[in-house]
């Protein structure tokens, strides 16, 4: 089994951006999240990578797992979160959901990826580590 590590993940960041930028292309912006997710998803399992979409998040309070029906978007290589939008403006509760979902999962990283865009690379995209990633070795 392969070590995760802090270049493995960034690499992955890559190949996950370069996913969304072409599906941008291929779709350009203004239809549904769901379109893209499922076209993203599609893109990344072309790419040879492992993702699952749509997958339950259980929060676990002072000992309790609470079905709360969160929801991730994709988990890809079960390491990174992308959560997926397709709006006008981007509101800083979408950074903040991400950031807890990846707590609750305990990934490394996180994407966030608004398709409402001209340019995924420049503008659309939003990267987040926390002490999951600090931890893993270099690589």
């Amino acid at each position: 089994m392969e070590t995760t590590t802090k270049k493995k993940v960034n690499d992955l960041t890559r190949l996950i951006i370069g996913a969304a930028i072409e599906v941008h292309k291929i779709l350009g912006p203004g239809l549904l999240e769901k379109v893209y997710e499922a076209a993203l998803m599609h893109e990344l399992r072309l790419r040879g990578l492992k993702v699952v979409r749509q997958q339950a998040i259980i929060v676990n309070y002072k000992g309790v797992d609470l079905d709360c029906e969160l929801r991730y978007d994709l988990l890809v290589e079960d390491l990174i979160i992308c959560e997926l939008k397709s709006t006008r403006e981007m509101h800083p509760i979408f950074d903040a959901t991400l950031i807890s979902y990846m707590k609750h999962l305990e990934k490394p990283k996180g994407i966030l990826i608004n398709f409402h865009v001209r340019n995924i690379y420049y503008e659309g995209q939003k990267t987040f580590v926390n002490e999951y990633f600090s931890a893993l070795p270099e690589g």
